[in-house]
């Protein structure tokens, strides 16, 4: 086993969790997206029998730029392995989607995921400390939308709603994006909208944008 991959073990799931697999439809994703895909590998996950996901903090993660790693992947793998550094246990996780870049789809494509994670910090904490992540992976915000080296987003807190001091949840977009809606999919079906009270499984056939998007063959 590699030093990256011994890492990415220690650190990819919390030890005192249970270990599970899920699989959602993909039948149904394929519909979402208007194209079929080949359903890869069941995400190992590690996640409670009893999570309450009406508690549930939801991150999404991204990636179009590999930076010094080998591939988006491989970024992507290595930020979930530093969430703990940061205070911040991964109690679920989806597989990667790949889909083009938006809103200009002659940049990179993506990978994009999201992870159900568990933390004492409150949502601005969280914020910095996905910030300071962001920072040691080298993004930088030279210009909107450009390549990202790593992008991370709270996409809910709970049922936390409104402005929170400035920082807006659940996220203002998320819910219309096929790349953050999917990914949620998978691991966590029934999660529902804290405005809405949507769905996952139902917000994929809604969503308008990144319409493309599809888990990663592995």
């Amino acid at each position: 086993m590699s030093a990256f991959r011994a890492l990415v073990a220690e650190y990819r799931f919390a030890p005192s969790m249970k270990r599970a697999s899920r699989s959602f439809g993909y039948s149904l994703m394929a519909i979402a997206s208007q194209e079929s895909v080949t359903e890869p590998e069941a995400v190992s996950v590690n996640i409670d029998d009893d999570l309450d996901l009406d508690t549930a903090v939801i991150v999404a993660l991204g990636c179009n730029d590999k930076g010094v790693w080998a591939s988006c992947r491989e970024a992507l793998e290595a930020a979930l392995a530093r969430f703990r550094s940061e205070g911040i246990d991964i109690v679920a996780r989806s597989s990667w989607w790949a889909s083009q870049a938006w809103p200009d789809p002659n940049d990179p494509p993506f990978l994009n995921g999201v992870a159900i994670v568990r933390t004492a910090h409150d949502p601005h904490a969280l914020m910095a400390a996905l910030g300071r992540i962001e920072e040691a992976f080298g993004r930088r915000r030279a210009a909107a939308n450009a390549p990202r080296t790593l992008d991370l987003d709270l996409i809910a807190y709970g049922r936390e709603q409104g402005d929170c001091a400035g920082l807006i949840l659940p996220h203002p977009r998320a819910a219309d994006r096929l790349f953050v809606m999917g990914p949620l999919a998978e691991i966590a079906p029934e999660w529902r909208h804290p405005q809405t009270a949507a769905a996952a499984s139902a917000m994929i056939t809604t969503a308008t944008v990144g319409r493309d998007a599809h888990p990663l063959g592995r």
